[in-house]
This record gives structure tokens, C-alpha cells and sequence, in this order.
């Protein structure tokens, strides 16, 4: 079952292991990149970073989708992090329980602007999230649990 789909551009890191896998009571973590799971540094680094009461697999993004859709993970609790927004559009139109997606962390880059403390985005960004919006998916930001919900419908 899926927990929660964070997006985060660290992926993960300390908010994610001490304060989300708890929270959430998620027992498997699921990094869902292309480019990360063709990388043995950055997939050793996030062994690391990740808690100790949960499973880390690291999978492209079809990958994951075949996982977290087999049978086997259904006992799972399960929480995805995904580290762009059109990433997590992509597991959306895979996986069509998911009804929540949370924005944690995207760093400004060239041509984004801020739409919280921690989310900056681009035309493109803005484009991906009105597609989730029309497909009734929830869309909140919060680094961390106990953070106030802002719906980002209301930042655009």
C-alpha cells in the first residue's frame, strides 16, 4: 500500500528517514530515478542516509511501478520519493491509487520561481501540476509532518 509519494530533490536525507518514515509507519522506502539507479556512489550514500526500521530499494521509474504493483508489495507500507515533479506525473498516471502528492523540496533553478520556503518551479513544472490537479490528485507542501498543509493550487 502506498503511503505517501514525496517529492524531493535530496531524495533521501534526514527529514525523510527521522521524521516521514516514522510518521508515516512506512516500512519500505522506494527511490524511484532512472539516474540513481544506474549509480552505485549515490545508491550506497542513500543506504546510508536511510532509517533503520525500513527496506530501501532503489528502481528507474518503470521499475518501480512493476514493484509496487506486484502482488508481493501489497503488505507493504510503502513510501516513494521521486525527485522532479514530471517524475511523480509519471508515477501518477501508473498508479492509480495514489491520491496525494507531497512537494518537500525542489531548489530553484534557472527560468523556476518559489512557491513555498523549499519548492521552486518552472513552466513546465506548472504545466505537470495542473495535469495532476484535473486528474482530482491531491498536491500538498510540507517538509515535514507536522508542518501546516499548503495546497499548491493555492501558490500558483
Amino acid at each position: 500500500m502506498i503511503k505517501l509519494l514525496r517529492i524531493d530533490d535530496r531524495l533521501v536525507h534526514g527529514q525523510v528517514a527521522l521524521t516521514w518514515t516514522p510518521a508515516l509507519g512506512a516500512d519500505c522506502l522506494v527511490v524511484a530515478n532512472d539516474r540513481v539507479a544506474k549509480d552505485d556512489f549515490l545508491k550506497m550514500t542513500m543506504n546510508l542516509a536511510k532509517p533503520a526500521s525500513a527496506k530501501l530499494l532503489i528502481k528507474s521509474l518503470t521499475d518501480a511501478v512493476t514493484f509496487i504493483t506486484d502482488e508481493r508489495a501489497k503488505n507493504l507500507k510503502i513510501f516513494i520519493l521521486v525527485d522532479c515533479i514530471q517524475d511523480a506525473a509519471k508515477l501518477a498516471d501508473e498508479l492509480p491509487e495514489l491520491q496525494s502528492i507531497n512537494f518537500g523540496g525542489i531548489r530553484a533553478k534557472e527560468g523556476s520561481r518559489p512557491i513555498s520556503k523549499a519548492v521552486s518551479v518552472n513552466d513546465a513544472d506548472i504545466a505537470s501540476i495542473r495535469e495532476l490537479l484535473l486528474k482530482g490528485i491531491n498536491l500538498e507542501i510540507r517538509q515535514v509532518p507536522t508542518d501546516k498543509i499548503l495546497l499548491v493550487e493555492d501558490t500558483l
